[in-house]
């Protein structure tokens, strides 16, 4: 019954998010903001709702090892399963802004996350450092991107999300994605909780594993379907950005409203694999011109060492 819940809550999660994003995109352009600053804002907030949730819940309810886990856990399939997946399909061209802006972001939340987290705890004065930078990065990207070739990618991207449909459909949509996401995010905490006494596991191995797999798969989706339709133009910079998000915003957010314990385990032991894999995807950018099928198993077997790894450590 548990995996049921457990189930029941990642799908109410995604399609939570999907229905919020929806709703906010349409009603900002109503209000007649720019489609360049709602595909940098709302979108991006948008679509990490709900692994926001599911941090704010898990810290709330006194499991911060499942919102530690579930970034930490994210992160790490990002990149070595997302994208080694999606290369697998077809080779991903590295762009220039991938490893002049998007990778060196990463690398410094990354460490910012290592640094902080060495004392057992995220305060609010950490995360407050934490939104500060993504919101003068956000800024200045905003700034950067009114390139027109930018502009227009970002306004067809907002396009595709906007329903046209009344202001009250758009205010249903909210609320549907705000109601889903809130009870998919406890389904989830509550089961993983059961999963994890019921099989005599810690709540942060069933964090970094199904509940990362879990809130990753949209990215999953999204970058395999792009690889078939064989869109070189996908870039490596989208899960980059979404490790991003998921340290500044994420992290950011629920430590202001909350201190966010860092238990030992992390500390001694993911935090050096999300490191090493994050430091280990810019020789995979830089050498060749494109990440291609042999980078892509590489990326898999060391996602697949993790897990491995991370299931023995609990024994």
């Amino acid at each position: 019954m548990e995996y049921l819940w457990l189930t029941l809550g990642l799908l109410a999660l995604v399609l939570g998010g999907e229905f919020l994003v929806k709703g906010a995109v349409s009603i900002a352009l109503k209000a007649k903001i720019s489609p360049l600053v709602v595909g940098m804002t709302v979108v991006s907030f948008g679509t990490s709702a709900p692994e926001l949730l599911v941090s704010l819940s898990a810290v709330f309810d006194g499991y911060p090892d499942v919102s530690v886990g579930a970034v930490v856990g994210s992160n790490i399939s990002n990149i070595g399963l997302v994208l080694g997946i999606t290369v697998l399909i077809f080779p991903i061209a590295v762009n220039r802004d991938s490893l002049r802006i998007d990778w060196q972001l990463m690398i410094l939340a990354t460490f910012l996350f290592y640094f902080f987290a060495m004392n057992g705890e995220l305060s609010w004065w950490e995360g407050t450092v934490f939104l500060a930078i993504l919101s003068t990065f956000t800024f200045w990207l905003i700034r950067r991107s009114r390139r027109k070739g930018v502009q227009l990618a970002a306004e067809s991207e907002v396009e595709d999300l906007d329903s046209g449909n009344p202001v009250y459909k758009d205010i249903l949509f909210l609320s549907i994605g705000m109601v889903a996401l809130y009870f998919g995010a406890e389904w989830l905490i509550d089961s993983v909780v059961s999963i994890a006494n019921s099989q005599g596991v810690s709540e942060k191995l069933i964090s970094v594993t199904i509940v990362a797999f879990g809130t990753s798969l949209p990215e999953l989706v999204t970058s395999a379907m792009a690889a078939f339709r064989k869109e070189t133009d996908i870039s490596i910079g989208n899960l980059v950005g979404s490790n991003i998000f998921n340290i500044f915003a994420i992290l950011g957010v629920t430590s202001v409203l909350h201190p966010l314990k860092i238990s030992d385990s992390i500390n001694q032991f993911d935090v050096y694999f999300l490191l090493g894999i994050s430091l280990l995807l810019l020789p995979i950018m830089l050498f060749g011109k494109k990440i291609g099928p042999w980078k892509g198993v590489f990326l898999i077997i060391f996602y697949a060492f993790y897990i491995y790894f991370s299931i023995v450590a609990e024994k």
